[in-house]
């Protein structure tokens, strides 16, 4: 009889159990479908909240010129263009415009963001390039910023994306993660939950006809590790100084850590 396969072979699609090295062509044909209306969907799914939240990340990483920025996961590219935005807005003191890196795996994702008008003044300073978070295409200490929004919980093997996030960062570089997580209390935690699984699937369906897509993605947030435990995971792979902010209740989290 044939071993069953291990659980280190499998990964967590949504609240199915996967084999490991099929979960990356699943998730890509999940935004592959959504991409058209992606930012769409985010305002509708969360009131436009989650602009407000990505305004608070902006916030903590303050920009300045003269700065480079991978954004993992960027998909149609409006954390990069507010990086540009803001530490273009900086008094420059001779230093040069920063500068931001869209990273995606998701090719579709990424040319849903070319025809952003508020990228077009940002042509010379920022740049799309398609590869996994696991095993990135850029030289060691590259970049001051490294952020992933919404993105950590699509992958296969978060640690080793956290390990190439830790290797492409520069000595005094920060990480930044914004992504879904836990309400603080458990009567908030089953108000999200019913919100979650009963509107944000019919969305989907009806806006991107898509339910499917939207349902797993509704999973995947339940799915992801508490606060404290990918605290843990980023102090793992030698992230220093690493802490949390919870957002509305826990609904979203801001993790952070520094690399001396």
């Amino acid at each position: 009889m044939d071993n069953p396969q291990s659980k280190s072979e499998t990964a967590s699609f949504g609240f199915q159990d996967v084999p490991a090295a099929e979960k990356a062509g699943m998730v890509r044909a999940v935004f592959d479908s959504v991409a058209p209306q992606y930012d769409l969907m985010n305002d509708l799914m969360s009131g436009g909240v989650h602009r407000i939240w990505k305004s608070v990340l902006l916030d903590r990483i303050n920009p300045q010129p003269g700065t480079k920025l991978l954004d993992l996961a960027g998909g149609t590219g409006d954390v990069a263009i507010g990086f540009l935005d803001r530490a273009g807005a900086r008094a420059a003191r001779g230093r040069p415009a920063a500068e931001a890196t869209i990273c995606d795996i998701n090719h579709e994702m990424l040319k849903a963001g070319v025809s952003r008008k508020d990228a077009q003044h940002h042509a010379e300073n920022l740049t799309r390039t398609c590869s996994d978070a696991q095993n990135l295409s850029f030289p060691d200490e590259s970049f001051d910023f490294y952020t992933i929004v919404f993105g950590i919980r699509n992958v296969t093997d978060k640690s080793a994306a956290l390990a190439e996030a830790h290797r492409v960062l520069k000595p005094g570089g920060r990480f930044f993660c914004l992504e879904f997580s836990h309400a603080i209390t458990d009567g908030f935690q089953k108000i999200y939950d019913t919100y979650s699984f009963n509107v944000i699937p019919k969305l989907g369906e009806l806006v991107a006809n898509d339910r499917a897509s939207y349902q797993y993605l509704v999973e995947s947030i339940r799915k992801f590790p508490s606060q404290e435990e990918f605290k843990h995971q980023i102090q793992q792979v030698g992230f220093q100084r690493v802490a949390y902010e919870n957002l509305s209740g826990g609904i979203a989290a801001i993790h952070s850590g520094w690399k001396f």
